[in-house]
């Protein structure tokens, strides 16, 4: 008997987003202002560690969400159970952008790119004339994305090929140790979402092997997925840029190329989990119709399986958005979750604590 987690959720709305890596591919309707938000009065929840032990998701209400996410790991790994899982078919995959941390106004891998055009901007005075870098440098964000996917290629391939990978790599963890939110004005680390990794870590604790399975760029995320998420790299997929290999000053390196090796999105994502990992996982949150691909494929199972979409309904603490955003977009996924009685976890209802409290510096 097929016993899945497919008790109907209430419905609400959403959007699905492309990719920021590799090839970066944003649709043009990227090309927007930097829309404000409101002012994120988010109030976190400090928690003993006594109590956190009693409460393994103290930034969680007690909603429904809360209950059907403890209630399926509990049967999944009570010996005994009739949906008990052996430890090595303990699969869970996460999206990043939206699901693990936040994604508007753009997402951001593409607000490091544009950073990097800054940065790097005295030694291309060719860029002053030059679009999209000539609106980047002025801070017309619009103008320079309004040119579609060929103006992303063109902010890509020049901030982040060429380099080798061991470069690329400690240049994203200077960034995302410095940089600032335009809006939030909060380091990028500290806008992981607290719910959320209380869940990976409930999952590890309860002999579940997580993974990230995004759209984002694969080694972006992996300079930063270990102390946001205790998600090694060897457990984070993505998008990737082809690259060669080169001897420079008698060393081996890894050189990054501005040519597309592979897009972790929408259908994308299933293939690449069979490709890594060699399991269907049994549990899958995502945030957005690229995400339905990767849990369609995990529903798909023989066994018990959690199929989740984090909804972004909190216009006060974080952004309201869904089938109508320009990142972000749940549509056809959030009525594939209503008809399949897949969780949708909303954020105004279900979570205590969006960011919680910035790690001090």
């Amino acid at each position: 008997m097929n016993t899945r987690d497919h008790r109907p959720s209430r419905p609400r709305c959403r959007r699905s987003r492309p990719i920021i890596a590799a090839a970066l591919l944003l649709p043009a309707a990227l090309a927007v202002t930097l829309p404000g938000c409101a002012a994120h009065t988010d109030s976190p929840q400090h928690e003993h560690p006594a109590a956190r032990a009693a409460d393994p998701l103290p930034s969680w209400n007690d909603t429904e969400a809360r209950a059907r996410i403890l209630q399926f790991i509990k049967r999944t790994t009570t010996p005994g159970s009739p949906d008990f899982i052996p430890p090595d078919q303990r699969i869970a995959v996460f999206d990043n952008d939206g699901t693990l941390w936040a994604e508007q106004p753009l997402y951001f891998q593409l607000f490091f790119a544009i950073d990097r055009v800054k940065t790097l901007a005295p030694s291309h005075p060719e860029w002053q004339h030059t679009e999209p870098f000539a609106s980047l440098l002025k801070s017309d964000t619009k103008s320079a994305l309004a040119g579609g996917e060929h103006a992303i290629l063109n902010i890509v391939a020049a901030t982040h090929a060429g380099m080798t990978t061991d470069e690329f790599d400690q240049t994203v963890r200077d960034w995302i140790e410095s940089a600032r939110h335009p809006t939030t004005r909060r380091r990028y680390l500290d806008m992981t979402y607290p719910p959320m990794v209380e869940v990976l870590d409930l999952l590890r604790s309860a002999g579940y092997k997580t993974y990230i399975v995004s759209g984002g760029g694969v080694e972006f995320m992996r300079a930063f997925a270990q102390p946001a998420y205790g998600i090694p790299p060897e457990q984070v997929i993505g998008s990737s840029l082809k690259q060669r290999f080169e001897t420079r000053n008698g060393e081996p390196v890894l050189v990054k190329l501005p040519e597309v090796d592979f897009i972790d999105d929408k259908e994308g994502k299933p293939i690449a989990i069979q490709k890594h990992i060699g399991r269907r996982p049994v549990i899958a949150f995502g945030n957005s119709d690229g995400d339905l691909q990767m849990l369609e494929w995990t529903a798909a199972g023989p066994g018990p399986s959690l199929c989740a979409f984090v909804r972004h309904t909190d216009a006060q603490r974080e952004w309201k958005y869904d089938r109508e955003s320009h990142i972000g977009r749940l549509d056809r996924g959030l009525d594939a979750a209503s008809a399949r009685g897949w969780l949708i976890v909303e954020i105004d209802r279900d979570w205590k604590t969006v960011f919680g409290t910035p790690a001090s510096r």
